[in-house]
């Protein structure tokens, strides 16, 4: 099934984009209706989620919140995020102190995503592109190998400055290829991937732990996150456990196709911590 083109720009001036997520304005604006219910500004403009990637966090706030946001270790964070805008075609760019794009050269940039669907929040899931398409505006793009290699998603990957973060509405064809470029980042050392204590474990001493130490797959820094807010700041992790439960995360385990939860996945230990898969053989259920 391919996948629909829409072409347009990217803009960043007075947002907060990160590795994974920017705000793209199509040419017209009514092909977002091909994807279903895209929440978009009335200029147009809508957020991006990039698929099969996830970023570290850079201004995270947990559905139940003492008011304030959580960001995990910016040295990686904002390397992503920089990685992407550079990608994408922009030469320079500053940021605020709450990680809002102050200023940016040039201000927009041309640029088209392959998309097919809309998440629950309202964002286009899309592989994002610069440049320009030959194809025609809107119409239906088969994605291969190939064309993959030149998406923002791609690229991202295999730096390693992102990690794998796969979901059941991703074509099997092009999960096998991102799954080979993470594998080859984390075998070579490069991006995040040598500080990466998500499958070797952690001692979670407190919130600071996985905001300004730690570098985990940021899926299970939201669930942490979400889980210490709900214990009013303390990282007691007797009911970790209970809590991931009640998400019903819904995953299947590659290559075996075993179906399960998340919460089966990790492996805790006192205050120690481990996911006991590698991330790139999980995919989750779209919520």
């Amino acid at each position: 099934m391919p996948l629909f083109l829409i072409k347009g720009e990217y803009r960043i001036v007075g947002a907060r984009p990160d590795g994974d997520s920017i705000k793209f304005y199509p040419d017209n604006p009514d092909l977002w209706d091909k994807l279903g219910r895209v929440k978009r500004n009335r200029s147009g403009g809508a957020q991006l989620r990039l698929d099969a990637i996830d970023a570290l966090e850079t201004h995270y706030r947990p559905p139940v919140s003492r008011g304030g946001e959580e960001r995990q270790p910016l040295q990686y964070a904002e390397a992503a995020s920089d990685a992407l805008l550079k990608s994408l075609g922009f030469t320079e760019f500053s940021r605020s102190s709450d990680e809002t794009i102050a200023s940016a050269t040039p201000e927009s940039v041309r640029g088209y995503i392959l998309s097919r669907f809309a998440d629950k929040y309202g964002r286009a899931v899309a592989f994002a592109f610069a440049g320009e398409s030959d194809e025609q505006d809107g119409d239906g793009v088969f994605l291969d190998t190939n064309l993959l290699g030149e998406s923002a998603n791609y690229q991202l990957l295999a730096a390693g400055l992102v990690y794998p973060t796969f979901y059941s509405k991703l074509y099997a064809d092009l999960r096998r290829e991102l799954t080979q470029a993470a594998q080859a980042a984390r075998n070579d050392g490069l991006g995040l991937w040598p500080s990466d204590r998500t499958n070797s474990g952690f001692s979670l001493d407190s919130l600071a732990t996985i905001t300004d130490e730690v570098v985990i797959l940021p899926k299970l820094f939201r669930r942490l996150v979400e889980y210490i807010e709900l214990n009013n700041g303390e990282p007691g992790l007797e009911g970790f456990k209970s809590f991931l439960e009640a998400q019903a995360d819904e995953v299947t385990v590659l290559p075996e196709g075993r179906f399960t939860h998340f919460d089966s996945l990790i492996t805790v230990s006192g205050q120690q911590l481990q996911l006991d898969e590698p991330p790139e053989n999980l995919v989750f259920r779209e919520g």
